[in-house]
């Protein structure tokens, strides 16, 4: 019964474990990366302006795509992850932001996953 009761514990402690290290959008990175299209409706403000708190999003592989400035991409910055725009581009990094003044950091192709094609209520 001991034993039991443990390894319940402990599984629980490794899905609490795995959650925290696994963000919100991991499941759509990896679907992404094997070239699927992804739908999602993102929460927040940082996008106000371009993209309203639960819009609809279709986010594209990047494929041989031609990034530019102004590019709202779903990217991983020093860890985080985030669907915001490119705002300035030097040789292969990135400079990643949100539309009300912050700035996130600079990034490479390898951690942009996607390019946001469509908004939609």
């Amino acid at each position: 019964m001991f034993s039991a009761i443990l390894l319940a514990s402990t599984v629980w402690q490794i899905y609490l474990i795995a959650n925290i290290f696994m963000s919100w959008a991991t499941h759509y990175i990896e679907k992404l990366k094997s070239g699927e299209t992804v739908q999602f409706r993102p929460r927040g403000n940082s996008m106000k302006g371009k993209i309203e708190s639960g819009q609809l999003v279709t986010v594209a592989p990047i494929a041989t795509r031609t990034l530019k400035k102004g590019d709202i991409v779903l990217c991983k910055v020093n860890g985080t992850q985030y669907l915001h725009l490119i705002k300035a581009i030097q040789g292969d990094r990135y400079q990643i932001g949100n539309n009300i003044g912050r700035i996130n950091g600079w990034t490479n192709i390898n951690s942009i996953f996607g390019l946001c094609t469509q908004i939609a209520d």
